[in-house]
Formats: C-alpha cells, sequence, structure tokens
C-alpha cells in the first residue's frame, strides 16, 4: 500500500520538478557568456607611413607587426585617428564606375576592413610585389595571408592610427628605419661626392 503511495506522488512531483531543474541549468550558463564577452582583448593599430609598417597591439602590447603598402605621393593616406567601421568577406570592388566582383583579380583581395575615413580601409592587393612600398590609392595594402589573419583578430570599433612621420611611439614600435639598397647607394654617393670638397676645405685652413 505505501509503495503504491510513493509511487503515485513521484508520477506527480517529477514532472513539475523538470521544469524547474531546466531552467536553473540554463541561468547558469548566462554569466559565463557575459564574462568571456567582457574580458574579449582590446585591439589597436598603429600604422607608420614612413616605415610601411603596421602593428597589432593587443591589451598595449605588439602582438605582430606587418609589412603594408600606403598611399602613393599622388594619392596619399589619410593620417589621423579612425575605427573600424565595417567587416568585409569577399567584397566586391567599384572605381570610375567599373565594378570588379569577388575572386582572384579583385584588387582588394578577399577582406575589407572599412575605416571612419570615408572610402579609405585596409585591405588585400593582387599586386603583391606593391607591399612595402607607396604604391596605393590611399588605402593599407596587406599581403594575402597577413590580411586574413588579422581580420579574425580585430573588430568594428577597434581604433587605428596612422603616423605620417617618424616619432618616439614609432621608434619603439618598429626600430630604426630600414634603408633600401637604393636609398644606401644614394647615400655612398653623396658621402663621396662630399669628400673631396670637404678635404679641399681641409687643406685651405690648413694653409
Amino acid at each position: 500500500m505505501h509503495g503504491q503511495i510513493k509511487k503515485a506522488l513521484l508520477s506527480v512531483l517529477l514532472p513539475a520538478l523538470l521544469p524547474a531543474v531546466g531552467f536553473s541549468a540554463h541561468a547558469q550558463t548566462q554569466p559565463q557568456t557575459k564574462t568571456h564577452s567582457a574580458t574579449r582583448a582590446k585591439h589597436h593599430l598603429v600604422v607608420s607611413l614612413p616605415d610601411r609598417r603596421m602593428a597589432l597591439l593587443e591589451d598595449g602590447r605588439v602582438k605582430k607587426v606587418y609589412v603594408v603598402a600606403v598611399g602613393r605621393k599622388s594619392s596619399p593616406s589619410p593620417t589621423g585617428t579612425f575605427t573600424i567601421m565595417s567587416r568585409v568577406t569577399n567584397p566586391s570592388y567599384s572605381h570610375a564606375g567599373k565594378v570588379v566582383a569577388p575572386g582572384p583579380g579583385n584588387p582588394v583581395g578577399t577582406r575589407w576592413m572599412g575605416l571612419s575615413a570615408k572610402g579609405y580601409g585596409i585591405h588585400g592587393t593582387n599586386a603583391p610585389k606593391s607591399i612595402g612600398k607607396a604604391a596605393s590609392h590611399g588605402c593599407i595594402r596587406m599581403r594575402q595571408s597577413d590580411l586574413e589573419e588579422l581580420f579574425a583578430a580585430v573588430s568594428t570599433g577597434d581604433e587605428v592610427e596612422i603616423l605620417g612621420e617618424r616619432d618616439e611611439e614609432t621608434a619603439q614600435l618598429f626600430g630604426a628605419p630600414e634603408v633600401s639598397p637604393a636609398a644606401a647607394l644614394e647615400q655612398i654617393a653623396a658621402a663621396d661626392q662630399a669628400a673631396p670638397a670637404a678635404a679641399k676645405t681641409a687643406q685651405a685652413a690648413g694653409e
């Protein structure tokens, strides 16, 4: 008799208890989701136009430095502090009324990060030999693998600082400026030309 009463009670109580247990488990997962979002690393990009380098900073520390292409003299890159306004995978490209669909021939590659400076962004290129040069229409170009790596790291709202001159910040981030072979030859030629004049000056002073 007692066994039958227990079974009857359990058949009534168990269905009522199960929804409460399920609700409790769901409620416990909510703070974990919020905590994960709150602890997301903060990213900041610093571009040095003279160095043609871009540093990715994560929580104030340099995570990686990329070689990039910047705007040429006739179409310089903007300077200042901007934000990433959009992130697009496999973008199309339009210029002067011409539209290029996503694909290997697309001038902006597989990713586009649009900046708050209208018309400018960080993207890939179908001319990889331009990387490291002042060759773009003002945007920041990257190698394909670097671009996709950076795209995965940053989010809309992250800051992008573009510097037109070297300063203490760029010296700390990028070190001493690199001298290209052509620039090195020019410096040597200038020194050779200056040497005879310096010798004549010294000789005249001795006389």
